[in-house]
């Protein structure tokens, strides 16, 4: 077992998962900085959504190691898990998985309710998470009052709303139109830069990556050195060359160069 470097706070060694006896993650290694926006990126079954389901400590590699902190997740019991997800962790997902029979305000506020929080407490922040997305409005909405765009923006804030160590954002703007995935992206991206949370960001969209510090691309259950994204205008053809230092033990150089850019927005 290798230690990982001090100054990351996501670590993952020689990843292996298959699904239903097909290759999933080959040997995938990263490591991600604290306060650091990492791009995942890939066209769509290129392995993304493992990878950070690995990372978040939801499934168990079959091989390989996930380090937090420079603690081990792959040794940690699923209630362990449970609870650094809960208390550590904030999750998008690219469909809005709300509570029907909760308004909205309270789906924003269920992880700080759950943390013990106070109902007043829990609700004030929620309302300051849901301004700032542009949905205080729909506070006292359940969702199925609300619009796509609108259940999308009450996840995100929901992941927000516990100031969490890392978030993971799968897709998190697929659902929505050009105008809402520009706005959310740079709320997201700015409030994490601003409280230094760290953000794991899967994407397929060239402009999505291009808001991340860098880039990590996948294809086919591997990282590569690069891969060619489609932006909104057009597609393009992915490059198929695996990274020759990306393999067992080794955790390879990323394409630090790659859609990297600020964003000096305030939240």
């Amino acid at each position: 077992m290798v230690a990982p470097p001090d100054n990351d706070v996501l670590w993952a060694r020689a990843l292996h998962v298959t699904h239903n006896g097909s290759p999933a993650l080959t040997g995938v290694s990263i490591g991600v900085r604290e306060g650091e926006i990492l791009a995942v990126s890939g066209p769509r079954g290129s392995g993304k959504t493992t990878l950070m389901r690995c990372l978040s400590g939801q499934l168990l590699p079959e091989r390989g190691e996930v380090w937090f902190n420079s603690t081990p997740v792959h040794t940690m019991s699923l209630a362990v898990r449970e609870r650094l997800r809960r208390d550590r962790f904030g999750w998008i997902d690219p469909e809005p998985h709300l509570v029907p029979e909760l308004t909205a305000w309270e789906n924003v506020a269920l992880p700080l309710m759950l943390r013990g929080t106070s109902n007043r407490g829990s609700r004030t922040v929620a309302q300051e998470w849901m301004e700032r997305l542009d949905i205080g409005d729909c506070a006292r909405k359940r969702p199925h009052a609300l619009l796509q765009a609108q259940r999308q923006r009450v996840v995100i804030a929901r992941a927000l709303v516990t100031m969490p160590s890392v978030i993971f954002a799968d897709e998190p703007t697929a659902p929505l139109h050009r105008a809402d995935r520009a706005h959310v992206l740079r709320t997201l991206t700015t409030a994490a830069r601003s409280h230094g949370i760290t953000v794991v960001l899967a994407t397929h969209d060239a402009e999505v990556a291009a808001l991340a510090d860098r880039t990590v691309p996948l294809l086919d259950g591997r990282r590569v050195n690069t891969v060619h994204l489609p932006g909104e205008a057009g597609d393009a053809t992915p490059a198929t060359r695996v990274d020759a230092d990306a393999g067992e033990g080794s955790v390879a150089g990323d394409a630090d160069a790659e859609g990297r850019a600020a964003c000096s927005l305030s939240v």
